[in-house]
């Protein structure tokens, strides 16, 4: 089960777009988006890798690191080196990326390890290198940058109730993303059947995972929760 104060290494086959393959260990400090893709995913190429490039962008990356993950469990004969490679090309994607390392099933490695369910998706590690947001499909600009901004300014030795207070002034100045109905055109595709703790189908189309689950925008509170050990704390749960 997914760990998110100690979340797992990136498990990559193959890089792309750096000669330094970074390690997560080795990001301790910054805050790490990382942003899952499938080459052929209508979501990830209409919105998830624009906003990830639009990310490494707008962040200095001596405090935000940006990585691409391509989580293929679809089309795998699409997604080979050569088509990561014209697809990085395509969007002009600037920072590194990996390729998920198969395992012979369903799922590829890290996609199984941080319990993926479809793409486009963002994981948020804070700077000690904790799991602090998981969302899957769109996610609004504004939302993300703010949060990010608020890991930002976040000191890389913030004791729990600093991070949970944090979580607070989130959940207080931030619409929650599932208080309200989103009605896109498109909705999700794949083959495969998911359902989601909220209602939205998204525009473009986002690939969903190889099994159910439930999902949730701010699953990363969770881990705020967890950590700061004080379930009254008011994180949002």
């Amino acid at each position: 089960m997914l760990d998110p104060l100690n979340p797992p290494e990136l498990i990559a086959s193959r890089w792309f777009n750096t000669d330094a393959p970074p390690a997560l260990k080795s990001l301790l400090g910054k805050v790490v988006v990382v942003a899952a893709f499938q080459t052929h995913c209508p979501g990830s190429n209409k919105w998830g890798m624009p906003q990830a490039q639009r990310l490494a962008n707008n962040f200095n990356d001596d405090e935000v690191a940006v990585i691409g993950l391509n989580t293929a469990f679809e089309d795998l004969d699409k997604q080979d080196a050569k088509s990561i490679e014209a697809f990085i090309a395509e969007h002009g994607i600037t920072f590194p990326v990996a390729k998920d390392q198969p395992d012979g099933a369903d799922t590829p490695k890290t996609m199984t390890a941080y319990e993926l369910q479809g793409t486009p998706a963002i994981l948020i590690l804070d700077r000690q290198g904790r799991l602090r947001r998981h969302y899957l499909g769109q996610v609004d600009d504004i939302r993300l940058a703010a949060e990010i901004m608020g890991f930002v300014i976040e000191a890389r030795d913030a004791p729990r109730e600093i991070s949970a207070a944090l979580e607070r002034r989130f959940a207080s100045a931030l619409v929650d993303p599932d208080a309200h109905h989103h009605d896109h055109d498109g909705g999700c595709c794949g083959g495969h059947g998911h359902s989601h703790d909220h209602d939205h189908a998204h525009d473009g189309g986002c690939c969903g995972g190889a099994h159910a689950h439930e999902h949730s925008h701010d699953r990363g509170l969770e881990a705020a929760k967890a950590d700061c050990g004080d379930p009254s704390c008011g994180c949002k749960s």
